[in-house]
């Protein structure tokens, strides 16, 4: 599901991307085709799309399976950051190396700098679960799209009342 919303703003696009090459209810997964990826690489880049997946489920208010959320940080490990100063004496961090892992390590850096880390979430609907960017005023939002994962969520409830 996209539900046709906007990309998340800034680096937090590219894990949205990375998140979202796996569609759950199909099957169909599309990360070697997308970052051109084999091997070993393909292999770390599937374990780091599904442990921010846990993440980004945390973020809309689901429990972690056990070990994804270490899973992940040693992952990140991998991709030292390092902090710059620009000539205006601005300081950032970011990543050393430009490859898949380093370039998300620097996307989360930023977004947990600019406060939107939080905002990206996965889709409350088990057979969704697709990362969507929450524009909700409160960032309370559960479903990635409103009219079709959180019908049927809701639909479901209503009917298991009677």
């Amino acid at each position: 599901m996209s539900g046709g919303r906007a990309a998340a703003p800034g680096g937090l696009a590219l894990v949205e991307e990375l998140v979202n090459t796996l569609s759950v209810d199909t099957g169909e997964d599309r990360l070697a085709t997308r970052f051109a990826l084999s091997g070993t690489e393909l292999a770390e880049a599937a374990s780091l799309r599904e442990a921010l997946r846990a993440a980004l489920l945390a973020h809309a208010g689901h429990p972690t399976p056990p070990g994804t959320l270490g899973a992940l940080n040693h992952l990140l490990a991998g991709a030292p950051l390092t902090l710059r100063i620009d000539e205006e004496g601005t300081a950032t961090l970011a990543a050393d190396g430009d490859g898949l892992t380093a370039r998300i390590a620097t996307a989360v850096t930023e977004a947990v700098t600019a406060g939107t880390w939080s905002r990206l979430k996965a889709c409350a609907a088990e057979d969704c679960q697709w990362a969507y960017y929450d524009r909700s005023p409160a960032a309370r939002g559960r479903w990635c799209t409103m009219s079709v994962c959180g019908s049927r969520a809701k639909m479901r409830t209503y009917r298991s009342r009677g």
